[in-house]
């Protein structure tokens, strides 16, 4: 089991540290107790009980769990399976294919050919983390950010996939581009894409 760590965040939430190959499993574990928020982050799952009073309650259940071996990992059959069209024809697309030897045609096969899994939302409002594509696009970050990347960028980085929701500064490695909208306040759910989800890329005609 890997080493996990139950810290108090402030008076009125823990914080589950953990290696981050497990933080899928422990936020199936840990969204089962009763009356609590889930927050995964890329390390660490915040646990937030309905109501203060209920924290030390909360805390002895998030110890129960810890102290037995975690779920299975969330599989694609867990889940709806989100389809993003993508337009693969990004700035940095060449010098990805460059890093990882795939070349351009390549590196699209390998991004639309397998599911990614929706880990953590941050950054952004509708930014999400996807992790467990093909291990062959991870990449690091560029060396200079862009100080403005236009909304609907499909970029990689560190291992993650991501779409950026709003034009914003930004570092990841941009191979395409997409005109599904991740953010609508509008909608009861105003983010597309939410932690536990999958989604498929999909070469799509400029």
């Amino acid at each position: 089991m890997p080493e996990l760590r139950l810290l108090d965040y402030g008076e009125h939430a823990l914080l589950v540290q953990a290696e981050p190959a497990a933080v899928a499993r422990l936020t199936v574990a840990l969204a089962s107790l009763p009356d609590v928020e889930v927050v995964p982050a890329a390390s660490s799952v915040l646990v937030r009980p309905s109501a203060p009073e209920k924290l030390a309650e909360t805390r002895t259940a998030a110890a129960a769990i810890l102290a037995t071996p975690l779920p299975p990992a969330p599989s694609i059959t867990d889940a709806a399976e989100i389809r993003i069209p993508v337009v693969y024809d990004g700035p940095d697309l060449a010098a990805v294919a460059d890093l990882t030897g795939l070349g351009v045609a390549g590196v699209i096969a390998a991004h639309t050919a397998t599911p990614w899994r929706v880990a953590f939302a941050g950054f952004a409002p509708g930014f999400a983390y996807l992790a467990d594509g093909d291990a062959r696009l991870a990449v690091p970050r560029r060396a200079e950010p862009r100080t403005s990347v236009p909304a609907g960028s499909v970029g990689l980085a560190d291992g993650f996939s991501g779409i950026y929701p709003r034009a914003s500064p930004g570092g990841w490695q941009l191979i395409g581009r997409t005109d599904t909208v991740l953010w609508d306040a509008g909608r009861t759910s105003p983010a597309l894409l939410t932690p536990g989800a999958w989604v498929r890329f999909e070469a799509a005609r400029p």
